[in-house]
């Protein structure tokens, strides 16, 4: 088996799925439950294939972590955030994330997530990533936006995170 050389940094995609509006707007995230981050509440999402659009990526990454689908015109590319790992360069990430209002199905677990709706007023960024704090409300509240989140030297915490808007 012939194997592809890693992309580096690695594109990945993002997918927020909201549901429900006002106080009672809901935003699908998940316990990661296998390789890098597990155990972090996180949003789906995954690499990107060779020869795959970050688009299509975030369609079958939702439907692969969680078994809703989303038709690609409903998908809506809101932000890129630049993870760097100055202490582990090789998980350095590109990420793509996507905004979905409209979906069918209903949200389950698979063996990649744990997929579970939240309160965007009340998000689980204790559970998260360090740096989610930084950029998952922005997005939810409807900004556009790039932003680099450089990590701290344990590759957990943030030392800086730095953004421009569209």
């Amino acid at each position: 088996m012939i194997t592809q050389p890693r992309r580096h940094p690695q594109p990945v995609v993002l997918v927020l799925v909201l549901g429900g509006q006002g106080e009672q707007q809901k935003v699908l995230l998940g316990r990661k439950l296998t390789g890098f981050g597990a155990g972090n509440i996180v949003a789906p999402g995954g690499k990107v294939d060779p020869g795959e659009s970050p688009l299509d990526a975030a369609v079958r990454e939702l439907w692969e972590e969680t078994a809703l689908r989303v038709d690609p015109q409903d998908m809506q590319h809101r932000v890129t955030v630049y993870f760097r790992f100055p202490t582990r360069p090789l998980s350095d990430m590109d990420c793509e994330v996507f905004l979905a209002h409209t979906y069918a199905g209903v949200a389950t677990a698979s063996t990649e997530l744990d997929a579970q709706w939240h309160y965007a007023s009340r998000l689980p960024t204790q559970s998260m990533w360090q740096d989610a704090q930084h950029w998952l409300p922005r997005i939810i509240s409807g900004e556009c936006f790039t932003a680099t989140v450089i990590m701290a030297p344990d590759n957990l915490g943030v030392e800086r995170v730095v953004s421009s808007d569209w």
